[in-house]
């Protein structure tokens, strides 16, 4: 498939690319500074602004899938969404975060005590995208969460699946490695299982 990741050089981004180059689809690199995303076989770095909605919709033009990897607050999800659309793109997949993720019945993750302050403003908008993205008639969206700790580790293919609880261990911890969440989205779009919806990967 040819596939386009906005947000390519980044900790998500970059698995990404790796993982869906691995798998033999043609990439197309998105990044304000693509000198930074690694030369891989059959990965194309091209420049991009995911501010400019016009630019970004050439960009995704022509491509079976798109895929966000971009910190919230540095973006306009109604942008996102609208070069999406705009571009025809045949799926369109965010990589979420965790604070959407219900703690339990109507209660998410971003709104309890213990949510780490530095991390909430991200989270809200995080959470405000993905309401957006509920209220889509037409695009074919993907969104999917990590778990609540979301860092570099190791490539194992081995996780859990969920929708909108948070995946939480035996020992209590929630976590997903960058490496593996980029198995899951790949999984996603090879064999799509989650169209119209969020969904969750953990350990």
């Amino acid at each position: 498939m040819k596939i386009a990741i906005a947000g390519a050089s980044g900790q998500a981004g970059s698995r990404l690319t790796a993982e869906l180059a691995r798998r033999g689809h043609t990439v197309t690199a998105i990044a304000r500074n693509p000198e930074k995303i690694a030369a891989l076989p059959n990965v194309t770095a091209v420049r991009g602004d995911v501010n400019d909605q016009a630019g970004l919709t050439a960009l995704w033009a022509g491509h079976d899938a798109a895929i966000s990897s971009i910190h919230f607050l540095d973006s306009d999800p109604a942008k996102l969404i609208g070069a999406a659309k705009q571009s025809k793109v045949g799926r369109y997949l965010v990589v979420g975060g965790a604070g959407s993720l219900e703690v339990a019945p109507g209660v998410r993750l971003v709104t309890t005590p213990g949510f780490p302050p530095q991390y909430k403003a991200e989270a809200q908008k995080g959470a405000d995208f993905l309401d957006l993205l509920r209220q889509e008639k037409e695009l074919n969206w993907t969104f999917l969460s990590p778990s609540a700790l979301f860092v570099a580790g190791e490539r194992t293919g081995k996780f859990r699946l969920g929708t909108d609880q948070l995946l939480t261990g035996t020992d209590g911890k929630s976590w997903i490695s960058f490496e593996d969440f980029a198995v899951a989205l790949a999984d996603e779009i090879e064999r799509p299982a989650h169209l119209r919806r969020r969904f969750t990967v953990g350990y």
